[in-house]
């Protein structure tokens, strides 16, 4: 089958729940856009409440405290809202490229497999039935005389050697102190837990769930979003191929990808769409595809929406495409044309700006300009 593009964006804009807006829970948002980007919390809430016809404050902490979601380090190493039923799969695959069991990665960071698996244990132990602060955590760590040297690392703000820990289910982030996070076991987190699974069981789960918001899709696009490509081109298309007849190939534009068979007649029969949101930093509409895919973002704008230290610009868009970027400044809402995307509707962006007023229980002005 063959589609456009402009298809696929305006059904991805459905699938996603940005147009129309949902009456959905948070955790079936969720679920359906493969988990939510939560290293900037406010960010994570909004992009929620920007797909909701009538958001409510604190929602994503009622779902956290319900355990219907969970927050923890997954795609690409960043921290994430996940379904709780689905979070096994998604450490899983992220487990099975065993990235710090790679001789670069032991160089850069000082620990080796075996002070893994070790720590692996100890956390099993120290978490059980506990709730701990990073500093409580790494505080009983390195009372124990073979973590002692592994202080610096443990106490890193990237926490890059905690992340493999989380892929293979020893921990996962608990309720915030403050402005201080927490560390649980997913036994406690999690209802029904019962560890990670075999990346084939996990593939089942975790490419479906990636195509049904964001596929049509290759393989190397799914891996890029995943791990950044950090696993076996083979594996990965071997994942694929497992699914058999629930993908189908569906060519977008000339290049072969892959689609759940479920969506095969939603995408033929998409339309392109007219439709104006403001998204908001490190929104999966942007993510799902990754910044370097120039049929979402122009080559020439990534940089004013991927910035420096990973960090992602909220974005306008326009006709399922990014048209622009925007800021809350104080009481104004300022939005950012890209010229050659040429006019964008006013009133269309300022019902946005309404839908932002009822996520922020706050008025804003709207700014408008070209650059």
């Amino acid at each position: 089958m063959q589609v456009t593009q402009d298809q696929v964006l305006a059904w991805r804009l459905r699938q996603q729940s940005l147009a129309p807006r949902q009456k959905s829970s948070v955790a079936r948002l969720v679920r359906e856009l493969a988990g939510v980007q939560a290293q900037v919390a406010s960010s994570a809430e909004l992009a929620l409440a920007t797909r909701q016809t009538a958001p409510e404050e604190g929602a994503v902490e009622k779902a956290l405290e319900a355990r219907e979601v969970v927050k923890t380090w997954v795609m690409r190493g960043t921290l994430h809202l996940v379904a709780a039923e689905h979070m096994a799969a998604y450490l899983s695959l992220m487990a099975a490229a065993k990235t710090w069991e790679k001789p670069s990665w032991q160089r850069t960071f000082g620990v080796t497999p075996p002070q893994m698996r070790e720590l692996g244990e100890a956390i099993d132990e120290i978490l059980a039935g506990r709730t701990l602060t990073r500093q409580e955590l790494t505080e009983a760590l390195v009372a124990q005389d073979r973590f002692a040297s592994l202080e610096a690392q443990l106490t890193s703000g990237w926490g890059t050697v905690l992340k493999p820990l989380a892929w293979t289910g020893k921990l996962c982030h608990g309720p915030n102190q403050g402005n201080r996070i927490t560390f649980a076991s997913p036994r406690d987190r999690v209802p029904g837990w019962s560890g990670t699974m075999d990346p084939e069981e996990a593939a089942r789960v975790v490419i479906p769930a990636y195509l049904g918001a964001h596929g049509p899709a290759t393989p190397e696009t799914f891996d890029a979003w995943l791990t950044r490509n950090a696993h076996r081109k083979t594996a990965v298309r071997g994942w694929f191929a497992s699914l058999g007849d629930q993908l189908a190939k569906v060519e977008v534009d000339g290049t072969p990808c892959y689609a759940r068979a479920e969506d095969v007649d939603a995408l033929a029969a998409a339309e392109p769409s007219e439709e104006v949101r403001l998204l908001a930093g490190f929104d999966q509409y942007v993510l799902g595809p990754g910044t370097s895919d120039t049929r979402v973002l122009r080559a020439e704008r990534r940089k004013a929406v991927s910035r420096t230290s990973g960090w992602i610009t909220p974005v306008l868009v326009h006709r399922g495409r990014v048209a622009g970027v925007w800021e809350a400044d104080g009481g104004t809402v300022d939005v950012q044309v890209f010229s050659e995307s040429g006019p964008v509707p006013k009133d269309a962006l300022k019902a946005e700006v309404a839908h932002l007023e009822a996520c922020h229980g706050r008025s804003y002005a709207l700014s408008v300009r070209t650059v």
